[in-house]
């Protein structure tokens, strides 16, 4: 069994955290919290595929360009070499979970 307590932590951003819940070669399983007002730098990946799911809060993923407003228990896929960005534009944590497969890290190209 795995939980936040017991998973990998790791910070990103400015104070977001991460915690690996699944950390595989071929799949990967993150639960992240986002404070209100922050944002992932935009990106797309090569290979990974990636399914965005809302735990609590609102989300604004902006895919290719167009902004999707995701609540509790929503969720979106985001296919290879689409950009893509996280923001919590509330005034409340953000916490989702990202899954990736394959794995995200590594396969990440950075836009401006």
């Amino acid at each position: 069994m795995i939980n936040k307590e017991t998973a990998e932590h790791y910070l990103w951003g400015n104070n977001c955290h991460g915690w690996h819940l699944v950390k595989q070669l071929g799949l990967s399983v993150i639960q992240e919290i986002m404070p209100p007002g922050t944002t992932e730098v935009r990106h797309y990946h090569q290979l990974s595929r990636q399914f965005f799911f809302i735990l609590s809060g609102t989300a604004t993923l902006e895919i290719d360009g167009s902004r999707q407003i995701l609540s509790q228990h929503q969720g979106v896929e985001v296919t290879p070499n689409i950009p893509h960005q996280m923001l919590n534009e509330s005034d409340r944590d953000l916490e989702f979970l990202v899954i990736s497969q394959p794995p995200s890290h590594g396969d990440r190209m950075l836009l401006s």
